[in-house]
């Protein structure tokens, strides 16, 4: 028998998530049946996307949500033999048992040397992300101006230097001078503190004068719609993400950009990854490729022990992370 730790949302969070909204739990595991699997959990994601999930997906008492990379230590299912490696969407538990069913192994092509926590960052969910919401929402082609903001996080860090890698100008904001200078670093064009500029009107008209053609959207609320008022006429816009609003009490009102939209004739998508599922295979190996030859870089904010994962959760909310925050066990 074995013990699996599991983080329980005991609580559904209200504004800020709270330390006293999960609770550690041990739970005894049964040996693994005929076609099943035992996981033991190697690296955990935390992701801006747990927190309005956790309120629209889970009830008080459930498994906190969430992916890894797991280890199989036993194993009754001949697809998925001991000691291989597997990316598996159980939640916050250090052990689990599988029939196999959701499990997605590690591609046999994963580049060497690479380690397998980027399974759920650059070449995983935050990767799938960036590459359809610039080619299948955006339809980004060369030459185009990019706005993204949230610009030094899991999937803006990737937004914009695949942006680049199709010849696209690119503007980042981020919210500490550090972060700006690590998108500098990656090959962004401009990249600036949105927290520290005297105006973020005049900064985005400096950084593009004529305008920006995409804009890849992860934080939402008033500063968006500024940046809306810098799109040129017909510009796309991808809705990623709107972390600016995750952990409002109070759901923000206002400024409405449906005016800004009618004159500037612009087209704003939101998108799950999820939608493209056929087409991740392929999309991992080409992500799997730019990290090998290193026009992907790939930045982690590691946090060490399966019981610190409130904590990486919660500072990753806040910003704290530069790049992809993930849980090493």
């Amino acid at each position: 028998m074995v013990q699996a730790k599991v983080w329980i949302l005991t609580k559904h969070f209200d504004g800020f998530p709270k330390h006293s909204d999960l609770v550690l739990k041990v739970e005894e595991l049964p040996e693994p049946k005929d076609g099943e699997v035992l996981l033991e959990a190697v690296f955990l994601s935390v992701d801006p996307y747990m927190r309005p999930f956790s309120k629209a997906f889970m009830q008080e008492g459930d498994v906190m949500i969430g992916s890894q990379v797991a280890k199989v230590i036993q194993s009754k299912n001949p697809a998925f033999p001991v000691g291989s490696h597997v990316v598996s969407s159980c939640g916050w538990r250090s052990h689990s048992i599988s029939d196999g069913k959701q499990l997605i192994p590690i591609m046999s092509e994963w580049p060497e040397g690479v380690p397998l926590s980027l399974a759920l960052g650059a070449i995983g969910m935050p990767g799938l992300t960036a590459v359809y919401g610039l080619e299948e929402v955006l339809q980004l082609k060369k030459g185009e101006t990019l706005l993204v903001n949230a610009a030094a996080g899991a999937v803006g860090s990737l937004v914009g230097q695949i942006a680049k890698i199709k010849g696209c100008k690119v503007v980042g904001s981020a919210g500490t001078d550090a972060k700006v200078a690590f998108l500098k670093e990656l090959g962004f064009d401009v990249a600036f503190n949105y927290k520290t500029v005297s105006s973020l009107e005049e900064e985005l008209k400096k950084a593009a004068p004529d305008g920006y053609d995409c804009f890849f959207e992860n934080v939402g609320g008033p500063s968006s719609v500024i940046a809306m008022q810098q799109m040129k006429d017909f510009g796309r816009i991808a809705v990623c993400g709107t972390i600016s609003t995750y952990n409002d009490g109070v759901p923000q009102t206002g400024p409405y950009p449906h005016q800004i939209m009618i004159f500037k004739q612009l087209k704003m998508e939101g998108f799950l990854q999820s939608q493209w599922e056929h087409k991740h295979p392929e999309t991992l190996k080409r992500l799997a490729a730019w990290v090998k030859e290193g026009k992907l870089k790939c930045q982690e904010h590691v946090t060490k022990g399966f019981e610190n994962m409130p904590a990486a959760f919660m500072g990753m909310l806040k910003g704290e992370n530069t790049g992809k925050a993930i849980v090493a066990v």
